[in-house]
């Protein structure tokens, strides 16, 4: 946790969004953390915020068995922003009332302000209507004493309230989603105005926050890192490189189910280019082997895991040992990785070590960009002067192409796909798209359709064009291509990539909450 700035303690109850509420909070160059709630008095104490933001929550604030916030938020003399349940738990635990069996909101409502405030000042004005984005099925009834009602609609009749005096602000709906109209903007007159942060958290000044964290975490001690091929993990090797210098040695597992072209470009860029010590393990043989017959999609991704800590213990010998093993472990990885509230996102990122090595292993962790979206990690990757061709990549799983596999994995399936994969991905940068998609890649469905091909009729595999774009990769929309391009893309696939003769393009949405793009 970086220490020398303002920083703002969001408590997590358990919201599909909350994510986005920290995401809004560094957009003004203010350190934000994502804290559950059972553990959020331990963090105020830690973290000293300027503000606290209390999230959104899919329980019930009427049930006994639903989750609360620390009294000490409310004791400790800093501004407090409720968020939905927040609101709703805000009101609860200071005197006001909550109420189930009102009339439910999820989706666009229309609010009136009724009074000024600092919340939206320069934003809402007074006797104007604004749409904003409700989800909510309880609401609060009566106010604590203190607060004043700022704003109203239909079925919230406190839809914006405060106590000015005590700087306790609180919205029933979402200002945090793009479906709130200029809703960012209250969080940054909460965060810059009334909690008064300073806003100077930059790349910069992480970069060499983060350097200094390193060397006293490491002190003396060597350090292997695993490389993926990805953004994340080369960003990670280089920031403790500059820290730490030849201390680090880089482990490239090119495990056989890399896109065509990976693994020399890993290779060129951290031997040629940055001159980092590197060590190139060939394990095809012993991934794909321990894949043989595997089909379900999670025992495929611990598996490989397991496999990687395999890898990456034998290496650390080979060079007399390692006392740490760095990952590009982000802050995405960490939310999707831990169960605030009981729910799935405990299996989502089950094949990273987020949450510790095996005992076995005799090394700490040393995870330098933990606290980083993936758009802030290529902002660091640009302070520190990767190539922007390595940058801008598009984002790669650690899993690889298994998980693009879906059904069992075979030398066939991953070269047909591999081929597949590179010519959609040369289309896409042909017709300048590359840098508009945040990621885009191909799957190989498990399934096989009959086709005529010239004369001959064909049975053969299908395959699937994904697209989307996003900013952070916590949400994400399908990215619209033309008839024409998805046209030229299918027709360079069926005639050069024997094995397939079908392919189809994946118009999905990836909506807050939900797992991530593989």
């Amino acid at each position: 946790m970086t220490q020398s700035h303002d920083k703002i303690l969001i408590i997590d109850f358990g919201s599909q969004v909350t994510q986005l509420i920290a995401r809004r909070v560094r957009e003004e160059g203010v350190y934000s953390e994502v804290v559950p709630f059972q553990k959020a008095a331990e963090a105020l104490r830690e973290m000293k915020p300027k503000g606290v933001i209390l999230s959104g929550g899919p329980e019930s604030v009427t049930m006994e068995t639903s989750p609360r916030a620390p009294q000490e938020v409310f004791d400790c003399d800093v501004p407090v922003f409720g968020i939905c349940y927040g609101q709703q738990t805000m009101a609860a635990q200071l005197g006001g009332e909550v109420e189930s069996g009102h009339h439910s909101e999820f989706g666009r409502a229309e609010i009136e302000i009724l009074t000024e405030s600092p919340l939206y000042q320069g934003v809402w004005h007074v006797g104007k209507k604004y749409p904003v984005w409700m989800s909510h099925g309880d609401r609060v009834t009566k106010l604590p004493e203190g607060f004043e009602p700022l704003a109203s609609s239909p079925n919230a009749p406190f839809a914006i309230v405060a106590d000015e005096g005590r700087k306790f602000y609180a919205v029933q709906f979402h200002p945090e989603v793009v479906h709130t109209p200029q809703g960012e903007l209250l969080i940054r007159n909460f965060v810059r105005d009334i909690a008064g942060c300073r806003g100077d958290w930059t790349m910069k000044a992480f970069r060499e926050e983060a350097i200094e964290r390193i060397r006293a975490q490491v002190g003396n001690g060597k350090v292997i890192c695993g490389l993926s091929g990805g953004v994340d993990s080369a960003v990670a090797a280089v920031l403790i490189h500059e820290a730490i210098g030849d201390q680090l040695t880089c482990v490239f597992v090119d495990h056989g189910l890399l896109r065509a072209s990976e693994a020399e470009q890993v290779v060129t860029l951290f031997r040629d280019h940055y001159n980092i010590p590197l060590v190139h393990v060939q394990a095809q043989d012993l991934f794909i082997g321990a894949l043989e017959g595997v089909s379900d999609p999670e025992v495929k991704r611990k598996t490989i895991g397991k496999l990687f800590i395999d890898v990456f213990d034998e290496e650390a010998k080979k060079i007399g040992g390692a006392d740490f093993l760095a990952q590009g472990t982000l802050y995405p990885d960490v939310i999707e990785s831990v169960s605030f509230t009981g729910g799935p996102s405990v299996t989502i990122k089950s094949h990273h070590n987020v949450g510790g090595l095996p005992e076995r292993m005799k090394m700490k962790l040393v995870e330098p960009l933990r606290e980083l979206f993936k758009d802030e990690v290529r902002v660091l990757g640009r302070e520190l002067g990767l190539p922007e061709a390595f940058v801008g990549r598009h984002p790669f799983p650690g899993p690889g192409l298994a998980i693009r596999v879906p059904g069992e994995i075979t030398r066939e399936k991953l070269e047909i796909l591999r081929k597949a994969d590179a010519i959609y991905l040369e289309e896409i940068r042909k017709a300048g798209l590359y840098d508009k998609i945040w990621q885009a890649f191909a799957v190989l469905l498990p399934v096989k359709t009959v086709g005529v091909m010239g004369d001959a009729r064909t049975y053969d595999h299908v395959c699937a064009l994904r697209a989307v774009t996003s900013i952070d990769g916590m949400t994400a929309d399908f990215f619209p291509f033309d008839m024409t391009f998805l046209g030229n893309v299918a027709t360079r696939i069926i005639n050069e990539v024997k094995g397939i003769n079908r392919v189809t393009y994946d118009i999905t949405s990836k909506p807050p909450g939900t797992i991530e793009w593989e």
